[in-house]
């Protein structure tokens, strides 16, 4: 893929946030949402490849939401990139005006990203060389003591960030009692995944049951950064164990690794909605924004961080 795509990509993601942050504080999830896919969603089709959404909004009958299967961009001549997407991560953030909301995707050529049903997924992610530390099916107080061993430090030293929800009752508990300690986030578990990446974000590993998509955005982020993470879905019901089956998964058990999640040449490109540990949020001035972004490489290992400037009079106000 063309190295140059990336920075399109920040395009992509930067109108996707101007245009959710105006819905800001204002207590309408829906509306903010809306404005981030309809953004997406016109920005992407402006874009010289052949793009189907494999990770998206849910299925087709759920448009106009990015759904599963849909094409995007001007098609060929254009490189053929499969696409996993979030255009509002944290989409009661950003209602309630809280940190952390933000806008990504990815792109890797076909059949490179996991396609993961609108499901469950239990997680563990690391930073880089901590993947020989970790195993999912291992016991969090059993990870925890891997991970404090090969950094050298004590369980007292480690911070784990876990989605704050009842049905990790038992591993706060478990962690508690391990000595290490918690960052309890209400959602927002990609850039929680993407801080166990950087030293100074003071996260050394994310635990606990998110969602699958935002996994396979989480691996591709990783991938770029040399980081680590395990997965294993966890549907809710029948339903979705047969939507997984008719996806092409047939092991509803089986244990994802990084490279199974997310593989070859991966772009991922990320703009904050609202402030956070990883990225600023949009700030609105007199004509304009400004905006920052986060866009990463897996081929090169390039991470960029940039700060822009928009002025409406000379381009759309999203």
């Amino acid at each position: 893929m063309d190295r140059n795509l990336a920075l399109e990509l920040v395009r992509v993601t930067e109108a996707a946030a101007m245009a959710s942050a105006r819905f800001m504080g204002r207590g309408d999830e829906k509306a903010a949402d809306q404005a981030a896919v309809n953004a997406m969603r016109s920005r992407l089709n402006t874009l010289y490849f052949d793009g189907t959404v494999v990770i998206g909004e849910g299925e087709r009958d759920e448009a106009p939401m990015l759904y599963i299967g849909e094409k995007v961009g001007r098609g060929e001549p254009g490189p053929k990139v499969d696409i996993a997407l979030d255009p509002l991560e944290g989409t009661t953030i950003c209602a309630r005006g809280d940190t952390n909301a933000l806008s990504c995707i990815a792109i890797a050529k076909e059949k490179r990203f996991l396609h993961a049903p609108d499901t469950y997924m239990q997680k563990i992610a690391v930073g880089p060389g901590l993947k020989e530390a970790i195993d999912i099916q291992a016991s969090a107080t059993e990870n925890l003591k891997e991970i404090s061993k090969i950094k050298k430090c004590d369980l007292q030293d480690l911070t784990v960030v876990i989605l704050d929800r009842p049905r990790h009752a038992d591993l706060i508990d478990e962690v508690r009692k391990s000595g290490s300690r918690i960052m309890l986030i209400r959602d927002g578990d990609v850039s929680a995944s993407i801080a166990t990446c950087r030293p100074r974000s003071g996260v050394d590993v994310l635990m606990g049951i998110g969602g699958a998509p935002e996994g396979v955005l989480s691996a591709a982020a990783l991938r770029c950064m040399g980081g680590y993470m395990e997965g294993i879905l966890k549907p809710r019901n029948d339903e979705e164990i047969q939507r997984a089956k008719k996806m092409g998964i047939s092991d509803i058990h089986k244990v994802w690794k990084l490279d199974e999640l997310a593989d070859g040449h991966v772009m991922f490109c990320a703009t904050g909605v609202t402030d956070g540990p990883l990225l600023n949020g949009v700030r609105f001035l007199p004509g304009g924004a400004t905006t920052h972004s986060i866009v990463m490489r897996s081929e090169t290992g390039t991470i960029r961080e940039i700060s822009a400037r928009h002025s409406f009079d000379k381009k759309p106000k999203y």
